[in-house]
């Protein structure tokens, strides 16, 4: 805080904007002054808005909100926290019935310039001769001067110790004192270096004028400490005028917004920003004892993540910081010496815990909230009216949620959440569910930002509800989409949204880019979404009929002209049809458990363009490997003829490049490759073999593809293939005979010829145990049919849905 009142002038409180000894000492010199009027640093179109300040569901950290009107999405903040010095001025004069208003250049000015300074050309900023200096950050300047290497150590030092050591009787007196320092500063910096500070300035005095004229000099001024000598200096009227001159403008709205600690912090890139946030509001929070009553919270918190902490911990951190601080020559226990006593005593030295201390209490995830009564525009009213509803209560701190479909309220939570995706608003963003694609469950991670306000204000462009807006926004989208992939992604989330009269568009709009799309790599991309549409379509009881029949359709063509677009590849371009013909594979396994009557056929038709890859030496080596794998293990390969592909895939006269290709195709990256080849010495024998065999000038073309393979194995599975090729092969050791299941005639170490019965019945009763069965199993070992019963009526997969 600095500044000081001119004498025979109104009272200028230069402040720390978010400091709470600045709150603390407004508060002080308004209560001793008892000004007529309450003059503050802020957007004048605010003014109507201060009065909702004194309202009982106000609760700060809070901001002003200004927006474009016509262009939501060009809009600024100006937060204000319990701690800062601008709120305590407003409470101030709304409770003693005093006029306030904000004096700061208007929000039409700042938004206009703002945009103006973007739109210009970067080369003609880059250019220019004199690029605009960096602004000066005057707390970190005094702070050097004193021989401080960190401001916030500084600031707490002459400032916030202060309040807590009983300071000087004169409320005035460090406002007069600080103030000397910056009428230094600003003879050395001049305006400091930011482009508009003139201006502001310049503003700021015109409106000291016209409050003279209403109140005499008999009026306080609360505002950035930097800005009062340029509010003490002696210039005219036309002067200030010149300087406002030709300044662009745009139409403005403003409203109150609820704001977080979090954002209030330096790191998040707010400008004003501090560094703890939570801490400066414990301070402002407790007159005395502000160390004990601070580490009374942080014991609170390491209890409740199950750490132990007992008072005894309390008192003897307490001791430790005041110790630090009289080692460290501070008149109190500041930030760093209460940190530092944290981490001693109840983090055991560890800044694990530690961390948690720093997000929960020193930044804090506090979030505030507004009055109903607040302007808002009409899609942020029905969002609130439903997120009230629903009991989906915006939190700052991010957390997990679980929803089940077959409930009311959670299926539409569900379609809310999805709702706002479409439109741009992701307050929640899906975690991986527990079940398949498909299940009654869905996972959620929650986190609401205070620019999900803008972002909810732009999307009021599309309707005035979430419905209506979400609708718009997706046939929109459907029009406007540029690839046969992004309608197929649309059309998902539609229906996760339930958005029945956007569908009929996006539909119509996918069957006539499906019919036109003849890029198979286009195909296989926008296959399965249309797969997990439908699945989703059976778990929401949604008539997807239309959809399955277009399903069906690119299913078909991808079979027909998935063959020749296999050749003639590159390595990135066969790595990428690969990743699609994985997709393809599980696309279809779902279309033949949604769209039952084409199930045979279309099996069986994917079945022979897998045959046909696989066989093909034409095809990309990556490729053909893994239209092998998925043959064997959906069955349709038999072990003889898997051993056979791979041998001539491995054979002497293919290409290393190409066999390692192969290889990476067959056995990497597929869930169980490494235990294929574990089970399988056969197969083992032939890939050590072909290794061996490479030639040496070659070796290290093939050994980055051969590590991407094998290092994507478990360390286990690892070290079970060293051993097994460490000891060789050994006579017997082939799964021959064995039906086609991988293994289960092989002798490999720790592995039985056949299957021991009694050893295998041991592990039931501990599966038992850890699924929760013991209960419900009766003395012969086996689950009883009503136990069976309850969990076929509890599963999480819908009938039919399978596949």
């Amino acid at each position: 805080m600095t500044g000081a009142p001119r004498p025979g002038g109104p009272l200028l409180l230069g402040v720390r904007h978010h400091g709470p000894g600045s709150a603390r000492a407004v508060g002080a010199a308004l209560e001793a002054a008892r000004p007529r009027a309450v003059l503050i640093e802020g957007p004048p179109e605010g003014d109507a808005l201060l009065p909702l300040a004194a309202d009982e569901q106000m609760r700060p950290p809070v901001a002003l909100l200004a927006h474009a009107v016509g262009d939501p999405g060009r809009a600024a903040f100006w937060p204000l926290a319990e701690f800062s010095p601008e709120w305590v001025a407003i409470r101030w004069a709304l409770a003693h019935g005093v006029p306030v208003r904000f004096i700061d250049l208007p929000a039409a000015h700042s938004l206009a310039m703002a945009e103006e300074e973007e739109r210009r050309d970067p080369a003609e900023r880059a250019g220019e001769a004199d690029p605009a200096p960096v602004p000066v950050d005057p707390i970190g300047v005094l702070a050097e001067t004193a021989g401080y290497d960190d401001p916030e150590r500084w600031w707490e030092d002459v400032v916030e110790h202060r309040a807590h050591d009983g300071g000087p009787g004169d409320p005035l007196a460090a406002f007069a004192a600080l103030g000397e320092a910056m009428t230094a500063l600003r003879e050395v910096y001049g305006d400091g270096g930011h482009p508009r500070d003139a201006v502001r300035e310049a503003y700021m005095r015109i409106r000291l004028r016209t409050a003279r004229k209403e109140f005499g000099d008999d009026f306080a001024v609360v505002c950035g400490a930097w800005h009062v000598p340029a509010l003490e200096a002696r210039t005219t009227l036309a002067a200030d005028r010149a300087l406002l001159k030709g300044l662009p403008k745009v139409r403005a709205e403003l409203t109150w917004v609820p704001w977080t600690h979090h954002r209030l912090a330096r790191h998040s890139g707010y400008g004003a920003g501090i560094d703890s946030p939570g801490w400066y509001a414990h301070l402002f929070a407790s007159p005395d004892r502000p160390v004990e009553r601070w580490m009374t919270k942080v014991a609170g918190l390491l209890r409740d993540e199950d750490r132990f902490v007992s008072p005894a911990h309390v008192i003897e951190a307490v001791r430790l910081a005041a110790a630090l601080a009289a080692m460290r020559g501070r008149p109190l226990a500041g930030l760093s010496e209460v940190t530092d006593a944290v981490r001693a005593v109840m983090c055991e030295g560890s800044d694990v815990p530690l961390a948690l201390v720093r997000d929960r209490l020193i930044v804090g995830g506090t979030l505030g909230e507004v009055p109903d009564t607040a302007p808002a525009v009409p899609l942020q009213r029905d969002l609130t009216r439903r997120q009230r509803t629903l009991r989906l209560k915006p939190e700052a701190s991010e957390r997990d949620m679980e929803l089940d479909l077959r409930k009311d309220t959670d299926a539409a939570r569900s379609r809310l959440l999805h709702r706002l995706r479409i439109l741009g608003v992701g307050w929640g963003e899906p975690a991986h569910s527990r079940g398949s694609t498909g299940t009654f469950r869905e996972s959620w991670r929650l986190r609401w930002e205070p620019e999900l306000y803008v972002r909810v204000a732009e999307a009021g462009v599309w309707g005035t509800t979430v419905l209506s807006a979400a609708t718009a926004r997706a046939e929109s989208d459907a029009l406007a989409a540029t690839t046969l992939a992004e309608v197929t992604a649309l059309a998902e989330r539609c229906l996760l949204a339930e958005l029945p009269e956007a569908l009929p568009v996006v539909m119509r709009v996918l069957a006539d880019r499906a019919a036109l799309d003849t890029d198979v790599g286009h195909l296989a991309d926008a296959l399965p979404s249309l797969a997990r549409t439908l699945r989703y379509g059976d778990v929401r009881s949604t008539d997807t009929a239309a959809l399955g029949e277009v399903a069906a359709g690119l299913a078909e063509r991808i079979c027909v002209g998935l063959p020749p677009a296999c050749t003639g590849l590159d390595a990135d371009g066969a790595a990428a049809l690969r990743r699609q013909v994985d997709g393809v594979h599980t696309a279809i396994g779902l279309l033949a458990g949604a769209v039952p009557e084409t199930a045979d056929g279309l099996r069986e038709r994917w079945r022979a363009v897998l045959h046909k890859l696989a066989a093909r030496d034409t095809v990309a080596g990556v490729i053909r490997g893994r239209a092998a794998r998925l043959l064997l293990d959906d069955g349709h390969l038999e072990q003889e003829e898997a051993a056979r592909l791979m041998g001539l895939a491995l054979s002497p006269g293919t290409p290393p490049a190409d066999a390692a290709a192969w290889i990476e195709g067959f056995v990497g990256g597929a869930a169980g490759g490494g235990m294929l080849l574990v089970h399988d010495e056969r197969l083992l024998a032939l890939v050590d073999s072909w290794l061996t065999g490479v030639p040496p000038d070659t070796f290290t073309d093939v050994l980055p593809l051969l590590r991407r393979t094998f290092s994507a194995y478990e360390s286990g599975v690892r070290r079970t293939l060293g051993e097994l090729v460490r000891r060789g092969p050994a006579a017997g050791r082939t799964a021959a005979g064995t039906g086609g299941i991988p293994g289960a005639g092989a002798t490999a170490p720790g592995f039985g010829p056949v299957l021991d019965g009694p050893r295998a019945d041991a592990v039931l009763p501990v599966l038992r145990l850890l699924l929760g069965l013991d209960a419900d199993a009766d003395a012969d070992g086996d689950v009883s049919a009503d136990a069976s019963a309850e969990r076929h009526d509890n599963t999480e997969e819908p009938l039919g849905a399978t596949g």
